[in-house]
């Protein structure tokens, strides 16, 4: 791993590597931290992945939906750095098992609380059903656990049912 970060620093020293309890992207401070006591080649992958958010200048993100592009578009800009750097090709299973995390994340915050029904984000914290008009709200953080807090149902929607 060490081998890997010291190539990294020398082919993009803008970046900083810094050991850290867990793998991510710090764009306010240019810093890609990783797990110190990581090993094997999923953790190369991650830190490649997270290089990759560096490299393709991911800093903010205005709804659920243009996250999950941005982590499809680091694990691609992965694979190729991967591929310049001669470290073989990332396992597919892998990066889809990573997506997956964040596919899981989204599809349980646009559940409608009220009727189920697939729903579109309205802002950074809140969806709203085009279904039955029910709103709720979701928190900004990704790494909390996903939870959907309902703002309003329309009165005629509780006595339906």
């Amino acid at each position: 791993m060490q081998s890997l970060i010291h190539k990294l620093h020398g082919q993009f020293p803008a970046i900083t590597f810094r050991a850290d309890s867990r793998f991510y992207w710090s764009p306010e401070k240019s810093e890609v931290a990783y797990k110190a006591n990581a090993r094997g080649n999923s953790a190369e992958w991650a830190l490649l992945h997270e290089t990759s958010h560096a490299l393709l200048g991911h800093h903010t993100y205005r709804n659920d939906f243009e996250l999950v592009e941005m982590e499809v578009a680091a694990w691609e800009r992965a694979k190729e750095l991967s591929a310049e750097l001669q470290l073989g090709t990332i396992d597919e299973n892998h990066v889809q098992d990573c997506l997956d995390t964040y596919r899981d994340w989204l599809h349980k915050r646009c559940l409608c609380p009220e009727c189920g029904n697939r729903s579109f984000q309205q802002d950074p914290e809140h969806y709203s059903c085009y279904n039955c008009a029910t709103t709720w709200h979701v928190t900004p953080s990704r790494f909390c656990r996903s939870y959907r807090l309902v703002k309003t149902t329309p009165k005629f929607f509780r006595t339906i049912g």
